[in-house]
C-alpha cells in the first residue's frame, strides 16, 4: 500500500537518524523510536536456485530474495558551494517527495533552495499504490506505470466486493526524475549530507551536517519521514504501527484478475491447518493486498492494518507463505521484498515550532489507513505558497514568525478536527478482532462512494465526517453497531475532549 518506512532484512523500533529515504524496498535499516517493539530479522541470504518454489515456510521464501540493490539516477547536480556563505531561503532536509516537491515549487518562485539528503540522486526502491483520481487531481497521471479500472475486495470466503475506483501504481524513478530535473532547472543546489543539528539566530537557522559543513538557511523545512529527531514533540509517542512484508515476484501462475488489483483479502481459510497462526490471526488479523501486472507477474504484500504493539515481521512472513501456498501460487523468482512498518496516529508536532515539517514527521500520515503520498504532495503547493509569501515579501517577518505561518497553512484547524477523528478511527479499529473487522469493512465499503473515498483520501472535513460516522453506523449490522459502541465509547470521549481543547 502507500507504505511509509519499508526496510530491507533487518526491523528494529530504536531512534531512527534521518535519511533521504522513508520508505525502501530493498534498503539498509532504518530505525524508529518505540520502546515496545523489538523485533528482528536475519539478513537476506544471497539468492541460490532462482528457479525454485517456494515451500511451506518463510525461511525458504527468504533464500529466493536477492541481495540488496541501490540504483542511482544519471544527474549531473549541481551542488551547494560552502565556501561562499551565501545564506539560503529555504533548505529542505530530506530528497523524498515531499521534500523535493517542496524544493521544486519555491525554486519556481525564484527563491533559493539547497537540498540535503544523504543519497540525492537514489531511486527511492518503494511500492506506492494511490488512487488514480488523487494523481490525476496533481497532473501526475504521466507518473503512473500501471493502472487497474478497479479494486476488488474479499471480506470471507463468500463476500467478495468490487470497488469501482481505478487504481495505479506510482513510477518512482520517472516521478523522481521529473522532480529533480525541475529542480535543477529551476536552481536548487544540492547537498550530500545528514544534517544532525539545527542552530536557530534570530533571522536564520544553520543547519549541522555530519561532514563538517555548516549551512545557512531562513527557512528548514524538515522532510525525513518519521525521523522525529530535528523536529518537537512535547507527548508520549505512543503511535498504532502497520506492519507488512511484501514482494515483487515472478510466479507460475497466480488466480487474479489482471484489470483489478486487490485492496483487502481478509480471508483466512488459508490457516485451517494452522490452529496457532489461525488464533493469532483471529486476534489481530492481517489481509493480502496485490498488484498483478501480467499473469506471472505480480506485487503481494501481507499486511496487519494496525495494531500496538505491531505484529511481529516472522508472524507476517509464515501468514503469507501459508496464504500463497492455498491460493496455488509458487514463486519462482523474486525481484525484490519489502519490509514496511508505518507509525500511524500519535501526537503532532509542537505546533508552532521554528522548523518546518512535512510528511511523516509532521504528523501527516492517515491515522486509520497509513497513506500519505498524495495527501504530503498535495500538501507541498500549500507549504510552498506560505513560504514564498513570507519571504517575498518585505521580509518584515522571520525566524519563529514565519515558520509559525506556515505551519498555521499546513495544520489548519480543520485539518487539526479531520486528523482527530481520524485517530478515532484507528482507536476502533485497534480493538476489532478478524470477525469485527470484517462487518466494519462490509458496511464501510457499502457507504455511498463519496464517503469512502473521501475518507481514504483525507477530502471529508469534521461537519462530513459526522455525516460519515452516521452513515457507517446505519449502514452496519447490529452485532457491529454494538461493537462499534463498546469499543468506540471511550476513543469517543478522548476525541470530543481533544477537540474542545484545541482551538485557534
Amino acid at each position: 500500500m502507500d507504505t511509509l518506512l519499508k526496510t530491507h532484512n533487518k526491523l528494529e523500533f530504536l531512534p531512527q537518524v534521518h535519511g533521504a529515504l522513508e520508505k525502501s524496498s530493498s534498503l539498509s535499516s532504518l530505525k524508529i523510536q518505540n520502546q515496545e517493539l523489538r523485533f528482528g530479522l536475519k539478513k537476506s541470504r544471497q539468492k541460490r536456485n532462482r528457479s525454485c518454489f517456494i515451500k511451506a515456510s518463510s525461511s525458504a521464501l527468504l533464500e529466493l530474495v536477492p541481495e540488496t540493490k541501490k540504483e542511482n539516477l544519471e544527474f549531473e547536480l549541481p551542488m551547494y558551494d560552502p565556501s561562499k556563505g551565501l545564506v539560503v531561503d529555504l533548505a529542505v532536509v530530506g530528497g523524498g517527495p515531499a521534500g523535493l516537491a517542496v524544493a521544486q515549487q519555491v525554486s519556481e518562485a525564484g527563491l533559493s533552495v539547497c537540498s540535503i539528503d544523504p543519497s540525492p540522486k537514489l531511486i527511492w526502491p518503494n511500492n506506492y499504490g494511490v488512487w488514480v483520481d488523487e494523481f490525476e487531481a496533481m497532473d501526475l497521471l504521466d507518473c503512473l506505470d500501471t493502472t487497474w479500472s478497479g479494486a476488488v475486495m474479499h471480506i470471507d470466503d463468500n463476500t467478495k466486493k468490487d470497488l469501482n475506483r481505478p487504481y495505479g501504481r506510482v513510477n518512482r524513478k520517472l516521478l523522481k526524475s521529473k522532480m529533480l530535473q525541475k529542480c535543477i532547472t529551476n536552481g536548487v543546489k544540492f547537498h550530500q549530507a545528514k544534517v544532525i543539528k539545527v542552530i536557530h539566530e534570530e533571522s536564520k537557522s544553520l543547519l549541522i551536517c555530519n561532514d563538517g559543513v555548516t549551512i545557512q538557511a531562513a527557512v528548514v523545512l524538515v522532510a525525513t519521514g518519521f525521523s522525529r529527531c530535528l523536529v518537537q514533540y512535547d507527548k508520549p509517542y505512543n503511535p498504532g504501527y502497520q506492519v507488512a512484508y511484501g514482494i515483487l515476484a515472478e510466479v507460475e501462475e497466480h488466480p487474479f484478475d489482471l484489470d483489478k488489483m486487490v485492496f483487502m483479502d481478509w480471508r483466512d481459510s488459508h490457516l485451517n491447518n494452522n490452529s496457532e497462526l489461525k488464533e493469532a490471526n483471529s486476534k489481530i488479523p492481517t489481509f493480502l493486498y496485490a498488484m498483478p501486472f501480467s499473469s506471472n507477474r505480480i506485487f503481494l504484500e501481507e499486511t496487519s492494518l494496525v495494531a500496538r504493539p505491531g505484529v511481529p515481521m516472522k508472524d507476517i512472513q509464515e501468514r503469507m507463505v501459508a496464504r500463497l501456498k492455498h491460493l496455488g501460487i509458487k514463486v519462482k523468482s523474486i525481484e525484490e521484498d519489502e519490509h514496511c512498518v508505518i507509525p500511524m496516529g500519535g501526537p503532532l508536532p509542537v505546533l508552532p515550532q521554528r522548523v518546518v515539517g512535512i510528511g511523516g514527521t509532521a504528523g501527516m500520515v492517515h491515522p486509520s489507513t497509513g497513506y500519505m503520498v498524495a495527501r504530503t504532495l498535495a500538501a507541498a503547493p500549500i507549504v510552498a505558497n506560505a513560504i514564498v509569501r513570507s519571504l517575498s515579501s518585505d521580509r518584515s517577518i522571520s525566524g519563529h514568525k514565519l515558520s509559525a505561518e506556515v505551519w498555521k497553512d499546513l495544520w489548519p484547524i480543520e485539518r487539526r478536527r479531520q486528523r482527530e477523528f481520524f485517530c478515532f478511527g484507528m482507536d476502533i479499529l485497534l480493538k476489532l478482532d478478524l470477525p469485527a473487522t470484517r462487518r466494519f469493512f462490509d458496511a464501510f465499503f457499502d457507504l455511498e462512494p463519496r464517503y469512502w473515498h473521501g475518507f481514504l483520501s483525507s477530502r471529508l472535513f469534521l461537519p462530513e465526517l459526522l455525516v460519515f460516522g452516521l452513515s457507517l453506523f446505519s449502514h452496519a449490522s447490529n452485532t457491529s453497531r454494538l461493537e462499534i459502541m463498546a469499543k468506540g465509547t471511550l476513543p469517543l470521549v478522548n476525541m470530543i475532549n481533544n477537540l474542545v481543547q484545541d482551538t485557534d
